[in-house]
């Protein structure tokens, strides 16, 4: 009997600890790798919203598209403007704010990111060639890139993420270590340091990672051993590592970074056969989120677009 009683005891463990893992691995399988964009769409940026949404604006009209990563369904929550365009995309948590980068038009542009309404227009640059390429919200203020220009556009929040007057606007030069090429793609992704007080960001051209001081602009190069980011575009942080897009070349690079943020070594290259031409990502869980802008394939209003989602652990 004691032998049988032992026996039963062990069938039951076993079965208790198989149904833990079935949920974890239901799970992994939940969220598809692949999600289809409208045809035609023309990404760039993405960005997260609550729960499991997400945001892909569009380079053809400036339009917006929600999404679930759960299921890959989504919709038009915004349905462009011609002559406009969007690039990177940031959701403000507080607000439920979708802040997001005007490209050639110099502007930036703040949607509900619920019902889709338009709730403000900023007009960043002042002079051109101008492409306001990228965007993050720290508690105080928007910034964004401006990737012909060697500035960034300081946009102050109020309480809560309100929102400002145009004439609130700010340009903060960039200066320290930075060096602008003329006719070259410069400032390209933006990101915030974990604890908010600083900003990275990437230069396209000369492949430099730098640490900025986002009140005075600052710019110090980030020492990554002889390791270029040349095409880099978008940046996440997600755990302790820094994720960098290289858009040409179909690369996420892996940085750690040193605790003061002045070093940094890139540790791994991620590729996925996905990839074309990945410009900007999105974090959610275990998974990164790169959204295909297929910039070396002739756009048209039947061309196929996907975001690619895939671990952060390989």
């Amino acid at each position: 009997m004691k032998r049988f009683t032992w026996t039963f005891v062990h069938t039951l463990l076993a079965a208790a600890l198989l149904l833990a893992f079935v949920p974890a691995a239901q799970a992994a399988n939940v969220f598809p790798s692949t999600i289809n964009l409208p045809d035609g769409w023309r990404p760039e940026g993405i960005t997260n919203g609550s729960g499991t949404s997400f945001y892909v604006g569009s380079l053809a009209n400036g339009a917006i598209y929600r999404g679930d990563l759960r299921t890959g369904d989504g919709e038009v929550l915004f349905p462009g403007v011609s002559g406009r365009a969007v690039t990177g995309l940031y959701v403000d948590q507080r607000s439920n704010y979708l802040f997001a980068a005007g490209a050639f038009t110099g502007m930036a542009f703040v949607f509900d990111a619920e019902t889709g309404a338009e709730l403000a227009s900023y007009q960043l640059a002042t002079s051109s060639p101008t492409f306001v390429n990228d965007v993050v919200v720290t508690r105080d203020a928007a910034f964004f890139t401006d990737s012909n220009q060697a500035v960034l556009y300081r946009l102050p929040l109020g309480p809560g993420g309100a929102l400002p007057a145009p004439a609130a606007i700010e340009q903060i030069p960039l200066s320290g270590d930075f060096v602008f090429v003329p006719g070259a793609f410069n400032t390209n992704g933006i990101e915030a340091t974990p604890d908010g007080k600083s900003l990275l960001i990437v230069h396209s051209a000369r492949g430099e990672l730098y640490l900025v001081n986002k009140e005075t602009g600052v710019a110090t190069l980030v020492d990554l051993g002889g390791s270029s980011l040349t095409n880099g575009d978008g940046l996440r942080f997600a755990g302790e590592m820094l994720y960098v897009v290289r858009n040409q070349l179909n690369l996420v690079e892996e940085v750690r970074l040193s605790p003061d943020l002045t070093h940094g070594e890139v540790i791994r290259s991620i590729t996925n056969p996905g990839f074309d031409v990945p410009t900007t990502l999105a974090a959610f869980g275990s998974r990164l989120y790169a959204v295909n802008a297929r910039f070396t394939t002739s756009p048209t209003p039947t061309t196929t677009y996907t975001a690619v989602g895939f671990p952060l652990v390989p």
